[in-house]
């Protein structure tokens, strides 16, 4: 229960005040909008009211929301800040994505409810307009004002119209329509296939939040939404003379023609300071994209894998770090996220590209890597560097144990920090608080071992001529093996070395027995808190964390992290 607690304790509780105050703002103004000044606009709607009403409160929290978590520059000074105070707060601010989608889930729960509720009010002022029936309290409500008099209670002023038509030429009504398609665009693209596979597609049609956002903060400058007015109220109780309606203002009625208002527009209250911070995020990331960026070295590992190493005038970094790269000769708009595979103590900063998509494809073809002659670095292309931006993986030296568990090119954070720890260790300065490593590489195909398993060969030399074998304990397994792999497995026992990765330590076929290998750790190290980092699929990161949480019971604690970005 307690590493529960340390590992999920503060995501609950955040999520919970989140839920609470969405829940208190829709519970509240529903009940708002049933009080005395909204009576006569109930007349016409109904409960189809305070249902639009409420949910767009819920929405203006929402919305308030929806930028900050991708604020990356804001987040990494936050977590700068905060992982001194509490290591656990810091953590949580890596699950920023998480919080960003949950966010949108709601938006678009709410906007649902609303435009419904928003569908059926149309039809409730269009029936009050068809139904010209002077008896009937919505017709006589549908009359009150003129063209040159504001004091209306119905949008819709004449009977020769449809909802469809209204849709189309009120500021509510057009906005209204923009914000949906472009919510709509947005979440659909947004869908993991389409992202993996199309990432373009995601990338573009995500930039349709500007759309949303200018037609949120201009959609209630129509104020369809209509309430009586405060003086009316007082002179005029609609309880008491919703009675005598036929009468109004008629001698001898005490009941006057009520008077109506529009809602002053909230929405651009709630969001105006997220959108200064977004845009001052945004210029941030406009003056870092022109600092000059220089490519020293560019190599082409096997498995269509490039590397790409760097120099920047005043980057500094720490291991598991990332950064975002564009290069405007394949696109200008484009951003996509890299983690750093060198070390903090290297004189460069390093990325591996693995080449899958046409952005990749771009960037691969640019350094030379189609052509069989070396590239004059004169024609190497530009690039633009934003970071770089924290994640959980920073956090991997505050811990005396720690497993590392990397999927296929997930491995690309624990480069950074296996060359860290060799320098730490080559330091007899540096004292080092993690006393041993245990790292995990899953590869599904033995191409993915290529450029990765050079590191790990010169790191086990060097590991070996220090007498720090046991310090780093570290398990490869080949997940979909082939009946090449299969000849391997029967001559591995008599080879020195692997036959696939040229390691001492020979590859395993299969996948872990997770709960075999945390017991094994757990019964090692009693008494101490296991730090364990995972940079592949959210399904390994399930698996991985239910096991952090059973096997904490016995004295030592595992606390799970994992990249998200």
């Amino acid at each position: 229960m307690g590493n529960f607690v340390a590992n999920e304790g503060i995501s609950i509780f955040v999520i919970l005040v989140w839920l609470g105050i969405n829940a208190f703002l829709f519970v509240h103004f529903y009940m708002r909008f049933l009080v005395e000044k909204w009576f006569y606009t109930r007349v016409l709607l109904g409960h189809a009211l305070p249902w639009a009403r409420a949910p767009a409160a819920c929405l203006n929290f929402n919305c308030m929301l929806i930028l900050l978590p991708v604020c990356r520059n804001l987040l990494s000074l936050f977590r700068g800040t905060i992982q001194y105070c509490s290591r656990s707060a810091a953590r949580q601010l890596d699950r920023n994505i998480t919080f960003h989608k949950l966010v949108a889930y709601m938006i678009a729960f709410h906007t649902a409810v609303h435009i419904v509720a928003h569908l059926f009010n149309f039809e409730y002022f269009m029936d009050a307009q068809l139904d010209r029936n002077s008896s009937l309290l919505p017709f006589v409500l549908s009359e009150i004002g003129t063209a040159t008099n504001a004091s209306f209670l119905n949008p819709i002023r004449t009977n020769e119209t449809n909802p469809t038509i209204v849709m189309f030429t009120t500021i509510a009504g057009l906005t209204g329509v923009a914000i949906t398609l472009a919510l709509i665009l947005i979440i659909t693209s947004s869908m993991e296939v389409i992202r993996r596979s199309y990432f373009e597609v995601f990338w573009y049609t995500h930039h349709l939040f500007v759309i949303f956002f200018i037609g949120l903060v201009f959609h209630g400058f129509g104020r369809i939404v209509r309430g009586q007015t405060d003086p009316s109220l007082n002179s005029n109780p609609p309880e008491r003379c919703a009675e005598q309606f036929e009468n109004w203002g008629q001698s001898g009625n005490n009941c006057a023609v009520p008077k109506f208002a529009g809602n002053a527009p909230m929405t651009w209250k709630w969001v105006v300071g997220p959108m200064i911070l977004y845009v001052c995020e945004r210029l941030v990331r406009l003056y870092r994209s022109h600092q000059k960026v220089v490519i020293t070295k560019v190599v082409m590992h096997p498995s269509k894998t490039l590397e790409l190493q760097m120099k920047k005038k005043g980057f500094h970094m720490e291991v598991g770090q990332y950064v975002f790269i564009q290069c405007p000769s394949v696109s200008r708009l484009e951003w996509h996220p890299f983690t750093l595979t060198s070390a903090p103590e290297e004189d460069y900063f390093s990325v591996h590209i693995r080449i899958v998509g046409d952005w990749t494809q771009g960037v691969y073809e640019a350094c030379g890597g189609d052509k069989t002659e070396t590239q004059e670095a004169w024609k190497l292309p530009k690039m633009a560097i934003d970071g770089p931006f924290g994640t959980a993986s920073e956090d991997v030296f505050r811990y005396e144990v720690v497993m590392l568990v990397g999927a296929g090119i997930g491995v690309t954070p624990f480069a950074s920090i296996l060359k860290s720890v060799w320098y730490k260790y080559n330091q007899s300065n540096k004292e080092v608080f993690t006393k041993k490593i245990y790292f995990y590489w899953l590869c599904p195909e033995t191409q993915a071992f290529e450029w990765f398993a050079d590191l790990l060969q010169c790191l086990e030399g060097q590991m070996a001529e220090k007498g720090l074998i046991d310090f780093l304990s570290y398990n490869i397994y080949l997940t979909r093996w082939k009946e090449t792999e299969a000849r391997h497995f029967w001559v591995q026992h008599e080879a020195e070395n692997d036959p696939i990765t040229g390691l001492k330590q020979k590859t395993l076929y299969g996948k872990p027995n997770w709960d075999k290998e945390f017991t094994t750790i757990g019964s090692k190290h009693p008494g101490t808190k296991v730090g364990v980092f995972l940079c592949g699929p959210a399904r390994l990161g399930k698996d991985l964390e239910k096991q952090s949480l059973s096997h904490s019971e016995s004295g030592v604690k595992f606390i799970f992290n994992t990249e998200n970005f």
